[in-house]
Parts: C-alpha cells; sequence; structure tokens
C-alpha cells in the first residue's frame, strides 16, 4: 500500500536525510567514525571497557598470511570471518562445524580449506569493504546462541539493533535469518524484523521485505512469543555504547549467547532506518523526548527512563489469528 510524505511524516517516521542533517551531522563526531566503520577497533574498544564481545581467533591482514590460516583454525570446530570494514552483513562467512578437511556452512554446504582461503584473500583486497579499500579478515569465535530462540530463526543466529540517542536506547528490534536470507540476519537480504518493546523485550510486530508478520517463514513459529531474555542487561550494555565511542546517534548489534549472555557484535554510526517499519512507530517523537531529557547521566538512568517512556503493547497478539481460521490468499 501507499502513502503519503504527510502521513509519514504524522507518523514520526524520519527519512534518511533528517537523519544525516538532523541526528547524525549534529551528535556523531566524524574523526570517531574510525572506531566504529572498523569492527577490529571495536572489538578492541570494547574489550577496554570491559563490554563482551566474541572471542577473537586471530586476524589476517597480508596475502602471505592467508597461508597461516589452517594453523590458526585448526582446532575450532566453528568460526566466523568477516571483513574489519564491511557493511550490510556482506563478506561474513559463518563456518558451523569442521571435519574431514571440510568446512560446513549452516545451510549444510560444504567448503574446502582453499575455499576459506580464497574468501579471506577477497577480504584482503577490499572486495567487501566500505570504498572497496585494503581490509584486514576478522576470525571470531562461533556463538552458541540461546537456544530458547532456535524455533524463530533458520540457519543462522538472530541479532539485536538497538538505536541510541545520547545514551538512551530508544528503539530495538530483532533480526530473524530465514532461508531467503541465506542464514543472515539482513532484512534487506530477507530476514524477519520484529519490533521489540523497550520495556520488557517482548515482540510488538514482525515485517518481512516491507510486509507483516506474524510467524517464521521457514519454521513457521509464531512471532507473539518471543521475548528476549537478559533484557535489561543487554538494554545496559547498549547504554554503554554512548560513553565508549562519544557517538551521540548509534545502532549496536547484539547476539545472546548462552553462556556468556549478551554480546556486542558491531556499531554502527549510521544505523538504516527499517527498524522504524519493524516497530510500526517513526523514532521521532522518542529523539525530541531525549532531546528535551538532560537529567539522566548513567547507563541505568537512561535505560529506566526509556523503559518508563517508551514501553508498547504487542499488535502480535491483538491480531493474531484463530489456530482454525482460515486464510485466503
Amino acid at each position: 500500500m501507499w502513502t503519503t510524505p504527510d502521513k509519514l511524516r504524522a507518523k514520526g517516521i524520519i527519512g534518511m536525510n533528517r537523519r544525516n542533517i538532523r541526528y547524525i551531522g549534529r551528535y556523531n563526531d566524524r574523526r570517531l567514525y574510525p572506531l566504529v566503520d572498523d569492527k577490529l577497533k571495536t572489538k578492541l574498544l570494547a574489550q577496554e571497557h570491559g563490554i563482551t564481545t566474541p572471542a577473537l581467533i586471530g586476524t589476517v591482514t597480508t596475502q602471505f598470511g592467508v597461508k597461516q590460516l589452517h594453523g590458526m583454525l585448526d582446532g575450532h570446530h566453528g568460526f566466523v570471518i568477516k571483513p574489519a570494514k564491511g557493511s550490510g552483513g556482506k563478506g561474513i562467512l559463518v563456518i558451523e562445524q569442521s571435519a574431514g578437511g571440510l568446512y560446513i556452512k549452516p545451510s549444510g554446504a560444504q567448503l574446502r580449506l582453499e575455499d576459506i582461503e580464497r574468501h579471506v584473500s577477497n577480504i584482503l583486497s577490499g572486495l567487501y569493504s566500505l570504498g572497496g579499500s585494503p581490509d584486514v579478515a576478522v576470525i571470531e569465535a562461533l556463538i552458541n546462541f540461546d537456544e530458547g530462540l532456535s524455533e524463530y530463526t533458520y540457519e543462522g543466529v538472530p541479532d539485536i539493533r538497538v538505536i541510541v540517542f545520547r545514551g538512551y536506547p530508544v528503539m530495538a528490534m530483532m533480526r530473524l535469518s530465514t532461508a531467503a536470507s541465506d542464514g543472515k540476519a539482513n532484512l534487506h537480504q530477507g530476514a524477519v524484523g520484529v519490533g521489540l518493546d523497550i520495556a520488557s523485550g517482548t515482540a510488538i510486530r514482525g515485517v518481512q521485505f516491507d510486509r507483516t508478520r506474524h510467524d517464521h517463514p521457514d519454521t513457521g513459529h509464531e512471532l507473539a512469543s518471543l521475548r528476549i531474555p537478559d533484557w535489561r542487561n543487554l538494554l545496559l550494555l547498549a547504554a554503554g555504547c554512548y560513553e565508549m565511542t562519544g557517538l551521540g546517534y548509534l545502532g549496536t548489534d547484539m547476539v545472546l549467547d548462552r553462556d556468556r549472555g549478551p554480546m556486542l557484535l558491531e556499531l554502527n554510526a549510521r544505523p538504516g532506518l527499517a527498524i522504524q517499519m519493524a516497530n510500526g512507530e517513526g523514532l521521532r517523537s522518542r529523539l525530541d523526548l531525549v532531546e528535551r531529557h538532560t537529567e539522566a547521566t548513567s547507563p541505568e538512568q537512561r535505560v529506566a527512563f526509556a523503559q518508563q517512556h517508551f514501553a508498547r503493547r504487542s499488535e502480535l497478539r491483538e491480531t493474531q489469528p484463530e489456530p482454525d481460521a482460515m486464510v485466503v490468499d
């Protein structure tokens, strides 16, 4: 269905121009961008500030180092290889297990060592980096994501995006990988976006390819029961990234590890706007409220403020179809 700019403004939807000028341009000092544009720098910075991230197995910085991969990966049954300067999930290779000289992706596809080496070589050449500049391959331990969420995702680890404005978590969503997204939690590739209530971490709305969804397209599991465990600690982690980076408008991407709890994956100084569609609400009213509020100084105070003022009721529970209802396409 089509709408008009006036209707979008009335719902508080912000577009790219307002985001770039009013928020990113005003609150993000460009000299700080390298802290989040480079995933390796982000990881090292997080370690300095005591923020949990996936364990670092190693890095490859030169083509000569590609030939050292076998020794670096030996003993690791699962791992993730990603470009330090990549964006949008491009260039991320997930290996779920390895045996007999084969490396197996979550989809079941099998790769050999030479395939892994070729992928890392492409990363170094800048194939996936911002602007095509030479890059570094970052190799991390595989995340053991919370099994309680397994029915909500397909062949991939779901992640949670939180928009943090001046240190306040203002809006959140979970991105669920699908067959269409090739096991990646990327909305543009077909992942399901689920808006989350800031107060409780429960699902309030689901979308895929700009259309509402009440269930996962591959597992068939309904979304209404989705609730993020350890929610307050996750929000505290997100809020603390403000002090860590100095960036006033920030996207934090996190995962839930069953052993280590919430972990920071990466940060984004120019977070996308699809989170508004997943939540069925615009960001503007929340951002305006935070700009008027200057009393909270600690992450704990800012999280408490956000949970009090940005609570939402679930649309999924209100519109859940009856079990016996017939759906005509």
